[in-house]
């Protein structure tokens, strides 16, 4: 963003009538010349230029911004009310503003520029920088509102304070579990898993109280579960594990949270962007073969080619997950595996042969129902099954 809007706004095309009728750039371009001449000859010549100098600015002001406290991360451990954009933004703003202004005229670059493009410039990165650190805004848009989402709490009182906290005000409690014994392990296991079959829930929020620590096998447990864990308690806990988690000290009371949630924040962010870039970029290449294997289908089997599965994903979710038909027309689309089944029709065994039929799920990767890289989705009677088994 930074060289583009250097060449587009920044740098005027026209000629300076102060600089031997050369163009700006190339004005700058010849002060880094000089620059490098007397103070780093280590530097090749390929590199310079007014755009490598701005890839060395941008990467060292990338050290510089994540070497601070306050952009690092988007502390959900505390307080709503403690949330204030504006705040968060002039505090960008400053550091890339000081930040650009020295480079600029370490360089001699400042006198060479627009100055009122430079101006807007300076508001608009401190924006991006401010969206891409509050995750949940870009998760919105890529398809998982933290909004949307749900927690429970284990034996929190309901005036807690604790449930003003940023990572509980944004998502929905849909269960209070009251006088839980965390000393039973079997007990706390069982409630947790018992409406994880019922209700679809993100994060677990434990008040263990002046306990020092939590039973091996609940700790296990929790380690192990896809969920955010929030933990509460007076004292400072020990674990028997090593994990990743954050520990903060507030109002006297200690809190641990770890997030196993593989769908979540920068990397749910990073893997859906990667998602759609190669699923459209994939639909747009192959779109001849999908219309031809579509219309031969047609053709050959009679209409229609597209058929649709209920399948499970994600924590439960039912979805569509769209395949071209291999099977005749009067038997129903079951997942089958073996080859020689006579529902199966020719086609439709050269097509599973070289996984043609599954083509249609690129649409499903589109809309976030199925992901390029994860678990296969399976069907509902599959899930049911080994939901009876481990019953």
């Amino acid at each position: 963003i930074t060289i583009y809007y250097f060449d587009k706004f920044l740098v005027s095309k026209a000629f300076c009538e102060y600089c031997a009728g050369n163009s700006f750039k190339m004005q700058i371009d010849n002060n880094l010349w000089e620059d490098r001449n007397r103070f780093f000859t280590f530097i090749s010549e390929d590199y310079i230029n007014l755009n490598s100098f701005l890839v060395l600015f941008i990467f060292i002001f990338l050290i510089i911004l994540y070497s601070t406290k306050f952009y690092t991360y988007v502390n959900e451990l505390s307080f709503s009310i403690d949330r204030n954009y504006l705040d968060e933004y002039l505090s960008i703003y400053l550091l890339w503003t000081s930040t650009l202004v020295v480079f600029i005229t370490m360089f001699r670059i400042s006198s060479l520029i627009s100055r009122g493009n430079l101006l807007i410039f300076t508001f608009i990165v401190p924006f991006i920088l401010m969206l891409f650190r509050n995750s949940e805004f870009i998760s919105s848009l890529l398809g998982r509102s933290v909004t949307n989402e749900k927690y429970i709490t284990i034996n929190l009182e309901k005036d807690s304070i604790f449930r003003n906290l940023r990572i509980a005000t944004f998502r929905n409690c849909v269960s209070d579990f009251k006088n839980v014994d965390l000393e039973n392990s079997n007990e706390v296991i069982e409630t947790i898993d018992s409406f994880n079959k019922k209700e679809n829930f993100n994060l677990i929020i434990l008040n263990i109280g002046d306990m020092e620590n939590i039973h091996e096998e609940i700790e296990n447990y929790l380690i192990n579960l896809n969920k955010k864990v929030l933990i509460i308690s007076s004292e400072k806990l020990k674990f028997n594990n090593y994990f990743i988690g954050r520990s903060e000290a507030i109002s006297n009371y200690n809190l641990t949270y770890f997030n196993n949630d593989i769908q979540y924040g920068s990397k749910y962010i990073l893997k859906r962007v990667l998602d759609i870039f190669v699923s459209i970029i994939a639909i747009s290449l192959l779109s001849p073969v999908f219309l031809f294997i579509y219309l031969l289908i047609g053709y050959l089997d009679g209409f229609p080619a597209l058929i649709k599965q209920d399948r499970v994903g994600l924590h439960g979710n039912h979805f569509n997950m769209y395949k071209f038909r291999t099977m005749k027309i009067n038997n129903s689309q079951v997942q089958i595996t073996a080859s020689n089944d006579s529902r199966i029709t020719k086609l439709g065994k050269i097509l599973r042969k070289f996984k043609l039929d599954e083509l249609p799920q690129l649409y499903n990767v589109v809309n976030g129902t199925i992901s390029f890289i994860g678990y296969r989705p399976e069907g509902i009677n599959c899930v049911n099954k080994i939901a009876k088994r481990f019953s």
